[in-house]
């Protein structure tokens, strides 16, 4: 009896360790550095990223042009998202802007 006491203390250990690891993996974090200008930058780009497969949250810093990402690696990578990014006429980091998406950006959105 003691030792069916010990075995499932020892699974029951090793099952709930191995759930908060997997969660840890879950919530990577990327920074990425854009060509964003403004306010209206900064909706544009974290409303496109809340609708791209994996991204938990998006911030971007305006001042710094650098937007921080919290996203699931088993469905998304940081590839993927630079990749959104430039979709809609931003550049990310060394991947630069869509032509035509960037063209159809507001003014203030452009780069001076």
């Amino acid at each position: 009896m003691k030792i069916y006491f010990v075995l499932f203390c020892s699974i029951l250990l090793y099952s709930t360790s191995n759930a908060q690891s997997s969660k840890a993996k879950q919530n990577v974090e990327v920074k990425i550095v854009t060509s964003a200008q403004c306010d209206m930058c900064k909706q544009r780009i974290e409303k496109a990223l809340a609708y791209a497969k994996g991204v938990k949250s998006s911030n971007l810093d305006t001042k710094t042009k650098t937007i921080t990402v919290k996203y699931n690696p088993a469905k998304t990578n940081p590839d993927v998202i630079r990749l959104e990014i430039t979709k809609i006429g931003y550049d990310a980091d060394q991947l630069k802007g869509d032509e035509t998406a960037y063209k159809a950006l507001p003014e203030c959105c452009k780069k001076p």
